[in-house]
């Protein structure tokens, strides 16, 4: 079944490849949605896939690329809406 979660990564996550990385782990897992940083310092993603692989990348956003570091990972579901990739946005 087809899931959709929101994510808000914080902490120092913008200028280390955040946006890079994590379409790289969502191409290797097949799923689809967009990436972007955000003014506030934050990188917001939107994600659709299986739940098993849906985990496995939020497993991933709570660390992130080598010199990232997360402070915080809010996650929330909404409704999917059929990406057909997975994009960097700005």
């Amino acid at each position: 079944m087809l899931k959709h979660i929101q994510i808000v990564i914080t902490g120092a996550v913008q200028g280390v490849s955040f946006r890079y990385f994590a379409k790289q782990q969502a191409d290797e897992l097949g799923l689809t949605g967009f990436t972007e940083n955000r003014p506030d310092g934050s990188v917001y993603i939107e994600i659709e896939g299986g739940e098993e692989n849906l985990q496995k990348f939020l497993d991933w956003c709570r660390s992130g690329p080598n010199h990232a570091q997360v402070k915080d990972v809010i996650v929330e579901e909404g409704r999917p809406k059929g990406y057909a990739i997975f994009e960097i946005k700005n």
